[in-house]
C-alpha cells in the first residue's frame, strides 16, 4: 500500500524538518514550504493527500492560504499545526477547511495519531480545545437568528470600541494581532456591519462601552 503523501508548510525550518523526521517512517514527506502564496504554488504540483499548515506565515497566512487551497484541490486534507489556542479559530477552521486543528506543545506522538485519523477520513481535535470547539460548531450548526457574541468576541469589541488599536489590543488580551483582527472580522461579518462607526454603534448597543 502507497504511503500517504504529506506538505508541511511551517516558516521555521527547524520546526518543518522536526515534523518530517518525525512522519517520515509512516508517511512519504513530498515537501516543505516557507510561506502560504509557496504552498498555494507547490501543492497542485505535488498533489499531497495531506497538508500540515502553520497559521502565522510570512506573504500569506495559513488562514487565508488554506481556505483557497482546499477551493482548488477539494479533496486535500489539511490538518493546522499551531501555537494559537484560540478554541474560535480552531472552530473557525474546522468549520470551513480544516479536516484537524493541533498544538505545537502537543507529544509527537499526538501528532502522528491526528495523521492517521485524519487519512483515514476523520476529524481530530486536540484533546484540550476538544471540548470548547465541539460547543461552538454546535453553535454555528444553528441558524444565525439569536447569533450572540462569544466571550472573546465580546473582549475583542470592548477594547476596539474603546480606542484601543488591533496590536494594543492583543498585548492585552496576550495573543497575536492577527487573532484580534480575525475576531473583529468575524463580528463584522456576522453581524453584518460595514465599518469601524458601526462597530462602535454595536459595541455600545450591546452595553460593551457607554455611548459619549
Amino acid at each position: 500500500m502507497a504511503r500517504a503523501r504529506v506538505l508541511i508548510a511551517d516558516d521555521h525550518t527547524l520546526v518543518a524538518e522536526a515534523f518530517k523526521r518525525l512522519l517520515e517512517p509512516e508517511c512519504e514527506v513530498v515537501g516543505t514550504v516557507p510561506d502560504g502564496r509557496a504552498l498555494l504554488r507547490v501543492a497542485p504540483q505535488l498533489q499531497p493527500d495531506l497538508v500540515l499548515v502553520d497559521l502565522n506565515m510570512p506573504l500569506l497566512n495559513g488562514l487565508d492560504a488554506s481556505e483557497q487551497l482546499k477551493q482548488a484541490l477539494p479533496k486535500i486534507k489539511i490538518i493546522v499545526l499551531t501555537m494559537n489556542e484560540d478554541p474560535e479559530i480552531a472552530a473557525e477552521t474546522l468549520n470551513k477547511w480544516a479536516s484537524g486543528y493541533l498544538l505545537k506543545k502537543s507529544a509527537g506522538s499526538e501528532l502522528l495519531k491526528a495523521v492517521r485519523d485524519v487519512l483515514r477520513g476523520g476529524r481530530y481535535v486536540t484533546p484540550a480545545l476538544q471540548e470548547a470547539v465541539a460547543d461552538l460548531l454546535a453553535r454555528d450548526s444553528r441558524s444565525d437568528t439569536g447569533r450572540t457574541l462569544t466571550p472573546r468576541q465580546r473582549e475583542v469589541l470592548q477594547l476596539l470600541a474603546e480606542g484601543h488599536t488591533m496590536k494594543e489590543a492583543a498585548a492585552i488580551l496576550n495573543v497575536a494581532t492577527r487573532t484580534v483582527a480575525f475576531h473583529k472580522y468575524r463580528i463584522m461579518q456576522e453581524f453584518g456591519l460595514e465599518n469601524n462607526s458601526e462597530l462602535l454603534r454595536f459595541a455600545i448597543k450591546q452595553k460593551l462601552v457607554n455611548h459619549t
